[in-house]
């Protein structure tokens, strides 16, 4: 019997979803990565993405028009989002960014569409949510790709400007994660259409989590098509099929609402019951049954690398804004919070990690730009950057303490700490994505043979044999090769390459050149050894899709620190932190990985190919951590790139914030100098730093005008660390109302403004 023959025994049959799912989406430089050689002439080679001028004035007219229309902790206290919000996203096209303008859409780029969501959501979830749905997966999409001249005619233009408002359902409760398992069914019969006899599908179905569906005016629908009696030919079972369904038809039904963690974007159900639908209203036409998994997949890999890892970003950039300014301002002991090593800690993690999050973010919409459907790093994208936003705003949190968990207008972070769980839960539960998908597809489409190979092997083609045995052939020489260069990359330092102009960036190069190196025969051999039982090994799986996740957000970094940093000096500790943490990661991934290999003598293999005989990784100094800690409380070029996303609007909790992190560093040498006037002649009394201050220019210490600026930064700083106070009955006091004018403070305390 033939190799290929025994192996197809042995091999668990790849089902039809399986099989468009590794077909779908484009592979990228994540091959590379996989292959043991990261591409970094193709990664500088990226065209730079950039706002054009329409979309720049989108931002500035049109996006900013909105966030001073949106007030957050209001709408979490509402049930519906204003109407007029709705009707303002509509009339500017906010719904129709990735729609042509020939059919009325504004046709924005990646970069553009990422930038309007996250700088949405830094101020308000649910609405950023309502933006970039339409956006993402889901009827405009499809229909752009998939629809007849006739369908893309008439909708497109209707939903560019909100005239309709579209869902897509494809989520039941039989069916999340496993969405080939859909239950809800097709009949191919005949029925009444416009008062003739007409064949089309009577469709019964039961629909949850689907967003804008309250609300939604025509709806996007996925659902089995079966034909028993063979209307359309002799073939029962044909498939999953994408409908587009007026809300107005005779039989849908939208309206229930679910309550997404308090977040007040429409979320809810759709049913239906023996719906007959024409023909027409299946997306592309009749030649289209049967496609809609193929479409849908198709699709999902430019939305997943866009909307939520935009919602990601804007939370670690509002996390890094609020947790630094206050870190700067708030003091105990007098000194500011920043400068206790445990709170650095925490602080060098949100900064590190920010300038990680923006720079993916960059990079992949680059590569969404290039036309490019790259399905593996937009799964990275989404499961990373939005697990990478949930530490940061965790860590955001714990700096905050007090202040971080009561509720009002002034906090910044409540309303991302209640939406987090929504982005780790949609478009693929995350535990899904980093443990199924990353590995699984990327092995299968990044291996230069693999794919071939397991297609040759389920092929029912008897001469498949002697094609099955040259592709066989070059995937060995493929895994000796990697297997060399494991080796010397492993145990020569020397025969590391970078080709980086910069020598803070070449020995990163190096190092992440000897990772991927480790990478490539690792995968090779739990291939060879594990089979097809390797897609059931999740938890190893799993750390070979992070090692190469890790090594894409190192690439990033990379990039956007040789690219796009305003001052290489300033941004040096955040790049550091940003890519030691993530070849750090990387590094583990690989040590757990060879430790829980089940196969005791690969597993000893493993360990000689990649030098890898200890638990030990490199980890981050506490240099570096105090270096970077430092660094973001500064007032500085890079800590403005890197909080890009937040538009402050004044009055609100970022302005207040900002506002007095800006006074303290216009007066910091004049805090010293009254700390140094205080520690000769104390106060006595204190009563507060205002009287301190008064005492100090009667003494002639200061200026009147030296008081003046003290005075209001000191007053920027009482309103910075207020938190919002409510009457008995919940109703907001203002600032003006909980704060007298002179505020006694404790004797030991009389250090603490300055």
């Amino acid at each position: 019997m033939s190799i290929r023959k025994s192996l197809k025994k042995v091999l668990p049959p790849i089902s039809v979803t399986e099989q468009e799912a590794l077909d779908a989406g484009d592979i990228w430089i994540e091959s590379s990565i996989y292959q043991g050689k990261p591409d970094m002439d193709a990664l500088r080679a990226i065209p730079r993405a950039d706002l054009s001028a329409d979309e720049k004035a989108f931002m500035d007219g049109p996006v900013q028009e909105l966030l001073g229309m949106i007030d957050d902790f209001e709408l979490a206290n509402s049930t519906h989002i204003p109407q007029e919000i709705l009707d303002f996203l509509g009339e500017n096209r906010f719904f129709s960014m990735i729609i042509p303008k020939k059919f009325g859409g504004l046709e924005f780029s990646p970069y553009a569409n990422s930038t309007v969501v996250a700088t949405i959501a830094a101020r308000s979830g649910a609405i950023a949510v309502t933006v970039m749905v339409p956006n993402s997966l889901g009827p405009g999409e499809l229909l752009m790709h998939y629809g007849t001249s006739e369908q893309q005619d008439y909708w497109l233009p209707r939903l560019a400007v909100g005239k309709d408002i579209p869902c897509f359902a494809l989520t039941s409760p039989e069916a999340g994660s496993d969405a080939g398992g859909i239950p809800d069914a097709a009949i191919v019969t005949k029925g009444q259409w416009n008062g003739e006899e007409v064949v089309g599908l009577s469709v019964t179905w039961d629909k949850r989590y689907i967003t804008l569906a309250p609300i939604a005016t025509v709806l996007g629908l996925a659902f089995k098509v079966y034909d028993p009696e063979g209307l359309l030919g002799g073939k029962q079972e044909l498939g999953i099929t994408c409908a587009l369904l007026p809300k107005t038809h005779p039989g849908v039904e939208l309206g229930n609402r679910h309550d997404p963690m308090g977040q007040r974007f429409y979320n809810g159900t759709t049913r239906g019951k023996d719906v007959f639908i024409p023909m027409d209203f299946i997306i592309g036409g009749q030649k289209n049954i049967g496609r809609g998994w193929q479409m849908l997949v198709s699709c999902l890999g430019a939305g997943r690398g866009i909307s939520l890892p935009a919602m990601g970003v804007a939370t670690a950039q509002a996390s890094f804004k609020g947790a630094a300014e206050y870190s700067y301002v708030r003091e105990q002991f007098g000194l500011p919070i920043g400068r206790f090593e445990g709170i650095q800690g925490k602080m060098a993690d949100i900064a590190g990690k920010t300038f990680l999050l923006e720079a993916m973010r960059v990079l992949t919409t680059e590569g969404l730009g290039m036309g490019l459907k790259p399905s593996v790093v937009t799964a990275i994208a989404k499961y990373h950057m939005t697990e990478l936003g949930r530490d940061v705003l965790n860590s955001a949190m714990d700096i905050q303490a007090g202040k971080a968990i009561q509720r009002g207008p002034q906090n910044t972070l409540a309303g991302a700490y209640s939406a987090v769980p929504i982005a780790i839960t949609v478009e693929g539960a995350n535990i899904l994505t980093r443990n199924l998908m990353i590995f699984g597809q990327g092995a299968m489409r990044c291996h230069p043979y693999l794919k071939d190979m397991v297609d040759l092997i389920h092929s029912d083609d008897s001469s498949a044999d002697g094609e099955f045995n040259k592709v066989l052939r070059k995937t060995i020489s493929f895994s000796v090769k990697n297997s060399l260069r494991s080796i010397g990359q492993s145990y020569l330092p020397f025969t590391r390459d970078a080709k980086s102009a910069l020598p803070e960036v070449r020995k990163y190069e190096k190092r992440m050149n000897s990772i991927s190196a480790k990478l490539a025969p690792l995968a090779d051999l739990s291939l060879a050894v594990l089979g097809g039982d390797l897609k059931k090994a999740e938890l190893l799986s799993a750390r070979l899709g992070d090692v190469m996740s890790y090594m894409y957000g190192a690439m990033a970094a990379i990039r956007f620190y040789e690219q796009r940093v305003e001052d290489r000096q300033q941004a040096r500790p955040f790049f550091d932190y940003a890519i030691q943490w993530s070849l750090m990661q990387a590094e583990q991934a690989i040590v757990d990985f060879i430790n829980n290999f089940p196969n005791t003598p690969t597993r000893g293999l493993m360990r000689v190919l990649t030098n890898t005989y200890s638990n030990s990784v490199s980890g981050i100094s506490d240099k570096l951590v105090n270096e970077l800690a430092t660094a973001s409380m500064q007032d500085s070029s890079i800590k403005a790139q890197l909080t890009h996303l937040v538009r402050t609007l004044p009055g609100d909790g970022n302005d207040i914030n900002e506002q007095a992190f800006k006074a303290k560093h216009a007066v910091a040498h004049l805090l010293s100098k009254v700390q140094k006037a205080l520690r000769k002649e104390p106060v006595v009394p204190f009563v507060s730093f205002e009287n301190a201050l008064n005492k100090l220019q009667e003494k002639g210490v200061i200026n009147a005008a030296e008081a003046e600026q003290l005075h209001d930064y000191n007053e920027k700083r009482k309103l910075a660390v207020r938190v919002d106070e409510f009457t008995f009955d919940l109703e907001l006091l203002t600032p003006e109302e909980t704060m007298p004018d002179v505020t006694p403070e404790p004797e030991n305390s009389k250090n603490e403004a300055a």
